[in-house]
Parts: C-alpha cells; structure tokens; sequence
C-alpha cells in the first residue's frame, strides 16, 4: 500500500468515546457510495451494526467535529441530521452491506490503517512508559545523591573564601 493511502485515511479517522472511529460520509467516499446511500443500507441492515460497530453522534460531539474539520451547518448547504460514526468492525460490515468490489478493497485498506495506528500507538504507550521508568530513576537517585551534592557544594565554597594568611615579621 501506498504511504499516501495509509496518510489520507488517517486523517479522517478520529478517536470519539474512547474509540478510533470514521464518519459516515468519510467511510461513503472511501467505498465509492453517496451517504445517503450507505446510510439506507446500514438502516436496512441495522441488526449488523451493534453500538461497538458504529453509532451517531450527539450534539456536542458533532460541534466538537464541526470544529475541528470546518463543516457547514445551517439548513442550506450542511447535513440535516447528525451523522454516524463506524468503529473498524463496523467499517467492515459496511462494506459487506454496500457489497461492491470498490467497498470490498476499500474496507481491506481501512482495516490496514486502523491496524497501522493501533500499532502505533501500542509502540508509543510502551516509548511513554520507559520514559517514566527513566524519570523515576533519575528522581530517586537524584534523592540519594542529594547529601553528597550538598557536601560538595559546601566545600567548593569553603574553597572559594578567601583565607587569612599570618604574616610573617621579619626580624626577631
């Protein structure tokens, strides 16, 4: 697979309710479909579709979205209702519902992505935990060398004073 596939599909993947999700009309595109159309065929198959497959959108999650991808609302030119949202399962059932051999391939690329960032953010959970291992034991033996360090310090300034020197006479 091309980078630029993986990339593009990326970007239309977003994690809503704890879950890597696509929208309806991002998942339509990818297979080939109108919305409308995938949404009748999802409503026509909706005991396929589960809510860990895919669910819609509630008001607020929608504006979140609205805010973040700059869609149009309003009656004239926006969505008239709120749209669905697929997980990777659900992308796949949606290509078997749609059942076109440009939905069967692209769900086969969609699955690949979801897999790739799984993958990834598997890679960065366990980046982010040594990194904690490595703080924790910097503080602790930043703990255990403190005394040392302070006793160091205390010397290099009894170095740094000046001392008083006798003077000498000369003579008896």
């Amino acid at each position: 697979m091309e980078q630029d596939t993986f990339t593009s599909i990326e970007g239309t993947i977003f994690t809503i309710r704890g879950q890597r999700v696509i929208l309806d009309q991002d998942l339509a595109r990818l297979y080939g479909a109108s919305t409308k159309r995938l949404n009748e065929q999802v409503k026509r198959n909706r005991d396929r579709f589960p809510d860990d497959f895919m669910f819609q959108l509630d008001f607020q999650e929608v504006a979140s979205l609205r805010s973040q991808i700059a869609t149009s609302n309003g009656p004239k030119g926006g969505r008239r209702y709120r749209p669905y949202v697929f997980t990777e399962h659900g992308a796949v059932m949606a290509a078997n519902v749609l059942s076109s051999k440009v939905a069967i391939h692209a769900s086969i690329i969609v699955v690949r992505t979801f897999i790739r960032m799984r993958t990834m953010l598997a890679e960065h959970g366990e980046l982010k935990r040594q990194l904690q291992d490595i703080e924790k034991r910097l503080a602790q033996g930043f703990a255990e060398h403190e005394q040392e360090l302070q006793e160091i310090r205390f010397l290099i300034a009894q170095l740094e004073k000046p001392t008083e020197q006798k003077k000498r006479r000369i003579g008896f």
